[in-house]
């Protein structure tokens, strides 16, 4: 067992290593989930070293070791991660935010296809793992050196997750001998329930939404996200996942702000999505339609989005003086939609309701097509700086909006 204590004694002084990768993993999904209405709770841990210790040495036995790699290779959650989710159906939600926001490396779902009959009534654990590694260039420069953990990701029910823990230490580590066919029998019937506990969860989530379309009123960015993937489902005729919500919390405070709460308040913002919802997410759509109506609102969605960076842990939140800038490009950014938009004939619909697209550029010949090409570019800057995507530095906006003031000066002097 030499392998076993050189492998324990090198584990013990990486614990804190496994820790904070698996710490900066749920940071990640935490926000990620919770900002586009995912209910749940999420955990993380670093394996304990004395059960690390007993788990290597029972199957130091059978693998038969050679080297300390060979047991890192073979204990896959040394870092893990648990989701519990309050509502099932939202697994798939998860699974988009695993992939866009880690490099996925093995995926395994429980129970397997080619499980043995075991005697038992139910199916046992349900759940899907993940095993990934952070975005190197993702990280900030103290935290790149996690990249290379291996960090598992285990998603299931809350129901299932709490089954899960009870059934494991009863019987996988049982104190006082083997489990009796009695204690065995009454686990299995405990998993008939949680089974039963997760379809109705999946029937209390249904009723939710429903409730939701009939009492005219959001009550949180939870009840917004869950409305919204119903209603694009149906428009776009196909599911919509987590990645193509986007910030639906920013949405939320937004409607909130112009005092459209109520599901019927967003039925003429959702008349014109399009379905590449991975480029555009939903929330994004909703919030530029609300812009391009009136344009006035890009300050009071100025302030939804300083007071989201506000409650952010993010060290990397704006300064002030990157506030000021975003204010100043916006600013002037409105001031050219508005130029632009009069350069379209008064009776098209694209002239009041829609953002400016490149679509709408195209038809404007009486600009040259260096001018509808910088105002493209620039147009996908404005789309960053709003959705908080890669904002840049606040210099960078300043001569942005230097040369937005310019090529306003430009449309003008071709308006009729």
């Amino acid at each position: 067992m030499e392998i076993v204590d050189q492998f324990i004694a090198r584990y013990t002084k990486e614990y804190d290593f496994y820790s904070r990768a698996a710490q900066l993993v749920t940071q990640a999904l935490e926000r990620d989930l919770k900002e586009s209405g995912v209910r749940c709770i999420v955990t993380y841990r670093a394996k304990d070293i004395t059960r690390l210790e007993e788990k290597c040495r029972q199957r130091a036995l059978r693998k038969k070791y050679k080297t300390v790699e060979d047991i890192y290779e073979d204990i896959v959650d040394l870092a893990g991660v648990r989701i519990a989710l309050y509502f099932p159906a939202e697994q798939d939600q998860v699974e988009k935010a695993v992939n866009r926001l880690f490099d996925l490396t093995e995926k395994k779902s429980f129970p397997e296809s080619n499980r043995r009959s075991t005697g038992k009534e139910f199916s046992g654990y349900s759940a899907t793992h993940y095993r990934v590694r952070l975005k190197e260039r993702e990280l900030i420069d103290p935290d790149t050196r996690y990249a290379k953990a291996r960090v598992e990701v285990q998603v299931a029910s809350v129901l299932m997750h709490a089954w899960s823990e009870v059934e494991h230490d009863l019987a996988y580590k049982p104190l006082s001998g083997d489990l009796s066919d009695s204690e065995k029998k009454i686990l299995d019937q405990l998993n008939g329930l949680v089974i039963a506990g997760e379809m109705s969860l999946r029937m209390l989530q249904e009723a939710s939404e429903n409730r939701v379309a009939r009492s005219g009123r959001f009550l949180n960015h939870y009840e917004l996200a869950a409305h919204l993937l119903n209603q694009a489902g149906k428009i776009l005729n196909e599911p919509v996942g987590d990645s193509g919500l986007g910030r639906v919390d920013l949405l939320f405070n937004f409607l909130r702000q112009l005092k459209k709460e109520a599901p019927a308040d967003l039925d003429p913002y959702l008349e014109s999505l399009h379905d590449n919802v991975e480029m555009r997410p939903l929330s994004e759509q909703v919030i530029d339609a609300l812009l391009a109506e009136d344009p006035s609102r890009y300050e009071h969605f100025n302030l939804v989005r300083v007071d989201a960076e506000t409650d952010s842990l993010d060290p990397r939140s704006q300064s002030s003086r990157m506030h000021q800038e975003i204010g100043r490009f916006l600013t002037r950014w409105v001031e050219l939609e508005e130029c632009l938009r009069n350069l379209l004939p008064p009776d098209d619909s694209n002239r009041i309701v829609l953002p400016i697209s490149r679509v709408l550029l195209d038809r404007l010949p009486m600009l040259d097509a260096d001018t509808r090409h910088d105002i493209d570019l620039l147009r996908r800057l404005r789309n960053n700086v709003v959705h908080g995507r890669n904002v840049p530095s606040p210099s960078y906006l300043a001569d942005a909006s230097d040369r937005v003031e310019e090529l306003t000066e430009k449309v003008r002097r071709v308006l009729p």
